[in-house]
């Protein structure tokens, strides 16, 4: 038996190895990969296996297509943006607009109805101004006519009592009514009574003694004299002779408004004065005709 029969090899056994080489290859576009892979056993080398396996891989013009279509779709949406910005300012400025154009019509409307405005304020300015012409000029000629009538009357009145007085010498002597005489006398005491109402209230319908309306004061003021007047202005604008107002005298009744429908009355002291009952906020005054100007004036005295 040999002395080395039982002594362990020193020879580390043979332990089976592989091993894989990788190859890479293009071959028509394709990515070849070919692994080739070796086992050792511990006996005997075993034949090397070679595996290729074959991976899709980007050719240059697919990279540059990528490319492209990326960079045209980041313009698309750079397009599609810009795009809708125009849109919306184009939106706005219609909306602008639109407003601008009904603010103008509005304006032009406005204006147009304040032409008009004025337009018919100016024609009745102009038709009242005509109207007040034409009642001036109206009142002018009935002064002138009452003047002329007056003067005439009053000839024919002188004419009648010289006669009257030349038949009564050898008849009865007839008695005069002194309610009804003219004379500086019966003007005086009217005077004197309205002059002494200054400052007294007005009450419509007053006669006296406290307070008067303007009627109520003419009234009480005849019958110092004995002459009765009728109540109301209207009446006592038609009562007695109608006179100009240039040729007045202290006594004279001055009425406001057309004769036979005056509003208001008062009876005229000479100078250019008259005396009146004008409202409840003054009472009974002593005014300027400039003050207010009548329409006309009757003569009872």
């Amino acid at each position: 038996m040999s002395q080395t029969a039982h002594i362990p090899s020193h020879r580390k056994p043979r332990r089976s190895a592989s091993s894989r080489a990788l190859r890479a290859g293009v071959t028509g576009g394709i990515l070849t990969l070919t692994v080739a892979g070796t086992a050792v056993s511990a006996s005997a080398a075993e034949p090397t296996a070679e595996t290729t396996q074959e991976l899709p891989t980007l050719t240059a013009d697919l990279a540059l297509n990528t490319v492209q279509s990326a960079d045209a779709t980041q313009q698309a949406a750079f397009s599609y943006q810009l795009q809708d910005q125009q849109e919306q300012a184009a939106g706005k400025a219609k909306s602008e607009a639109k407003k601008a154009k009904k603010a103008k019509t509005e304006a032009e409307r406005k204006a147009k109805e304040a032409k008009e405005r004025a337009e018919r304020a100016a024609a009745k300015r102009a038709a009242a101004a005509e109207k007040a012409r034409e009642q001036r000029a109206s009142r002018t000629a009935e002064r002138t006519t009452l003047s002329t009538t007056s003067t005439t009357s009053t000839s024919s009145t002188s004419g009648n009592s010289s006669d009257a007085s030349s038949s009564d010498a050898s008849s009865t002597p007839q008695t005069e009514a002194p309610s009804t005489s003219t004379g500086g006398g019966n003007a005086a005491t009217v005077v004197n009574f309205v002059k002494a109402q200054v400052g007294k209230a007005y009450v419509s319908g007053a006669m006296g003694p406290s307070s008067y309306d303007c009627s109520g004061l003419t009234s009480v003021a005849f019958r110092q004299v004995g002459v009765t007047l009728p109540r109301v202005s209207q009446a006592q604008s038609t009562f007695g002779t109608q006179v100009s107002l240039s040729n007045l005298q202290p006594g004279d009744i001055l009425y406001w408004g057309s004769a036979g429908s005056a509003y208001h009355v008062a009876v005229y002291i000479g100078d250019g004065q008259f005396v009146g009952a004008q409202n409840s906020g003054t009472g009974v005054v002593q005014r300027s005709m400039s003050y207010d100007m009548p329409t006309g004036a009757v003569r009872v005295l």
